[in-house]
């Protein structure tokens, strides 16, 4: 039987630094993989990952167990959605080759952040009462050195691409742009783990406006989210990478509660062009 690794609670509270931040805007698109109807955005997850720091992972009777704490407990409103969930993630990053994972740049800051970091796909809840998380040993990477990366400041460029310790065979790697630009109103989805929770799929989104650098949507991310891969909603191609936007949570009373805009309010997320990312396989 392979080993397996039990994810249960992170107690990860994200920076309020400004790449962080994200919104709803709208509807609340999120929603868990096991919800989803769509069998193209259920099949584009599993090639998805979520960045959890190796030292929450502990070795118990054969399974790795990683412990945390949920966002309710991190002072996260009762109402919040998912808020009894699960929190691991400190940043989202997809595959793009046998061996290659693209995120932000701001997620890999050093190569210490490379080693003390592993990828964990299929990190997802199962239904609605899940509470522990079970994921086989095969689904969790190391990080082996960073390839390119480019973080700007402003912006500018951000983002990543890492090597994984080993090949990935259990799934493939996503389809990306690999020249021009997407275009305003392309219909948009991004799959990744905001707040740190288990994969999220939001779609709903479309691209409000578009430079050389990156393009803003109106995409439902939050901290977590940074270094998910923004989809086509129609094709399934990578068009980027998740880096920034507006502040994803309000102070209401003593705890904190989502932002939400209107569809087409507030400044809008800004997704680095996947075309930016230097060193991505060329077939």
């Amino acid at each position: 039987m392979k080993a397996t690794l039990v994810l249960v609670v992170l107690a990860t509270v994200l920076s309020a630094h400004a790449v962080n931040r994200k919104v709803v805007y709208g509807d609340d698109n999120r929603m868990d993989v096991y919800e989803s109807n769509n069998a193209l955005f259920i099949e584009l997850a599993k090639s998805t990952a979520a960045m959890i720091p190796t030292r929450a992972i502990a070795n118990r009777n054969g399974d790795k167990v990683i412990s945390g704490s949920s966002m309710l407990s991190q002072g996260y409103c009762a109402n919040e959605r998912f808020s009894t969930q699960i929190t691991a993630a400190r940043c989202s990053g997809f595959l793009v080759g046998p061996k290659l994972l693209v995120t932000a740049g701001h997620c890999i800051e050093t190569a210490t952040d490379c080693v003390t970091n592993k990828w964990v796909f299929d990190f997802k809840t199962e239904n609605a009462g899940t509470v522990n998380i079970t994921v086989p040993a095969t689904s969790v990477y190391g990080c082996t050195r960073v390839i390119s990366r480019s973080l700007q400041g402003g912006n500018g460029n951000d983002y990543a691409l890492v090597e994984l310790d080993r090949e990935v065979t259990d799934r493939a790697p996503l389809k990306f742009r690999k020249t021009g630009k997407v275009a305003v109103g392309a219909n948009l989805v991004v799959i990744g783990h905001p707040t740190g929770l288990p994969t999220k799929i939001a779609d709903g989104a479309t691209v409000r406006s578009v430079n050389n650098v990156y393009f803003r949507a109106n995409l439902d991310t939050y901290g977590g989210n940074s270094g998910s891969a923004v989809f086509d909603a129609n094709t399934g191609v990578v068009e980027g990478i998740l880096v920034r936007g507006e502040n994803d949570f309000v102070t209401r009373g003593s705890c904190r509660a989502t932002n939400y805009c209107p569809a087409n309010g507030c400044r809008g997320e800004d997704v680095t062009h996947i075309t930016n990312v230097q060193g991505l396989p060329t077939r």
